[in-house]
């Protein structure tokens, strides 16, 4: 005869259904950084036409229709970047992020992505590999899980499949978020 395996008991269950709620529920951070604030008018023949503005509304109806929550940053100031990174750390399901010129020169970028225990995706518009010899190495790039570079602003919509199809959570509705940097 057989056992049956005891069944796990109500109040287990109830803890690691409300955990894996909680974890579902966390956004994923978009930070970009200096001048990137100035799409669209910028050097349009590496950076395209799309105001990053754009960018952030199409991927919030991108998200929306995945039930996903997103949390948006900008800033031109390196100490405000981390400062929105070591949040993420504590908040985020995910991180991607688009560092402008400091993927080409910030050690404390990639410090502060360090403390990410969740997958990161570094975003570039132009396909950096085929840019001035000092584009062509990023220091960020060792704390991502993947770069995609060179597609414009739908780069910013792979980088969040690429997280859906990675962490293959179950996407759980919240309202879009838009962090203000509010640097006199």
């Amino acid at each position: 005869m057989m056992s049956a395996s005891p069944s796990p008991s109500p109040a287990r269950d109830s803890r690691a259904a409300k955990a894996a709620r909680g974890e579902r529920a966390r956004p994923i951070y978009v930070v970009n950084g200096p001048n990137l604030n100035m799409l669209g008018e910028r050097e349009p023949e590496h950076y395209g036409r799309t105001s990053l503005a754009e960018i952030e509304a199409e991927l919030s109806a991108c998200a929306k229709a995945k039930n996903v929550a997103l949390v948006f940053f900008q800033s031109n100031e390196e100490g405000r970047l981390i400062d929105c990174i070591q949040d993420a750390a504590q908040n985020a399901r995910a991180l991607i992020i688009n560092a402008g010129a400091y993927t080409h020169s910030s050690v404390a970028l990639l410090d502060a992505l360090k403390l990410l225990s969740v997958p990161v995706v570094e975003v570039h518009l132009s396909n950096i590999f085929a840019r001035e010899a000092f584009r062509q190495h990023s220091y960020i790039s060792p704390a991502a899980s993947g770069v995609i570079c060179g597609f414009g602003a739908a780069g910013y919509r792979m980088a969040l499949n690429a997280i859906l199809a990675q962490t293959d959570m179950p996407q759980t509705g919240m309202p879009q978020t838009r962090i203000k940097d509010t640097a006199p």
